[in-house]
């Protein structure tokens, strides 16, 4: 099956539906490269379904590599008919959906390399994974801590309001927050919006909730680029710190949008048309960090030194 045919692409983006880890079927899209080595697996923000990633998925096609993006249980085309009722929550989405596409991918694909992009929740909660080890290169676009204190602007005072209030009286008044009336998103599962607005309360966001697998974040050993944007007050540097503290092997790198040509890209931007030298730049580390040689399915892959650095100033 086809889904949104693009010009100069042989193989056109394929629907695929994929188990979750409790049987719960996911809508995926497989953008088939041909022969190649590498899968690239893309994790959304929350509430974002999957066809927001098309142009970035693309990219990674065209560049010759296969790219997958997915819907969250309860979000795009893996949504019930309601969500009035639907039982799902934020961990489902790392360890039941996100596990279960690392799985599909490796059993099915078999690649050489397979990367993982996460946005914003995406990335945050990679760690969390227990086959993470099948990841061989992270990269995070304000893979952030959603604590309200950290945001910035003007964030901290909505997102508190949203966090105490708005999410705990809504979700339960209607059975699921309804997201799309505040925000460019999609209305939320019960569930989901309740242990959000909870993790965003507590100063160490989700690394407060002891019922989580945080330990699993230490065996994440895969090198991450973990990217903050100057004016993405969702995704302030000091929040992307303070989420990135939970893993071990991170390079951290902050761009401003006038230094790639761009007046603004703030929390979605980095995927918005026009951010194709930041897509440029993604492949440029991923190729580098690991290459196909230094590939050993099963644990730590082969991969240059990290550090700390910054794109331009602050």
């Amino acid at each position: 099956m086809t889904m949104e045919p693009l010009d100069n692409i042989a193989h056109p983006p394929e629907r695929r539906s994929v188990p979750a880890a409790d049987g719960y079927e996911l809508a995926v899209t497989l953008y088939d490269a041909g022969e190649t080595d590498t899968v690239v697996l893309v994790n959304s923000a929350t509430a974002v379904p999957r066809s927001f990633y098309r142009r970035f998925a693309s990219h990674i096609q065209k560049h010759g590599w296969h790219a997958v993006t997915y819907d969250y249980r309860g979000i795009g085309e893996s949504k019930p008919a309601s969500l009035r009722g639907f039982d799902a929550t934020m961990r489902d989405w790392a360890l039941l959906d996100m596990t279960a596409m690392v799985d599909w991918i490796t059993e099915e694909i078999r690649p050489s390399r397979l990367f993982a992009v996460g946005h914003s929740f995406g990335g945050q909660t990679l760690g969390l994974l227990e086959n993470s080890h099948s990841i061989d290169a992270v990269v995070g676009i304000s893979a952030q801590s959603g604590y309200w204190a950290v945001q910035g602007g003007s964030e901290p005072f909505k997102v508190r309001l949203i966090v105490t209030v708005l999410i705990p009286v809504l979700a339960r008044l209607f059975g699921y927050f309804p997201w799309s009336r505040f925000a460019s998103g999609e209305d939320l599962p019960k569930g989901v919006a309740l242990e959000w607005a909870n993790w965003c309360r507590n100063p160490n966001y989700l690394l407060d909730d002891d019922t989580l697998p945080l330990e699993r974040y230490q065996a994440l050993t895969a090198p991450i680029l973990a990217y903050s944007v100057d004016d993405d007050d969702w995704g302030t540097s000091r929040a992307v710190d303070d989420m990135m503290r939970a893993y071990l092997n991170v390079t951290r790198r902050h761009i401003r949008p006038a230094d790639y040509g761009l007046q603004r890209l703030q929390h979605m931007g980095f995927f918005r048309e026009g951010a194709e030298p930041l897509w440029q730049e993604v492949i440029a580390w991923l190729s580098e960090t690991v290459r196909p040689a230094a590939r050993r399915r099963g644990g730590s892959p082969g991969a240059t030194a990290v550090g700390t650095e910054a794109a331009g100033k602050g």
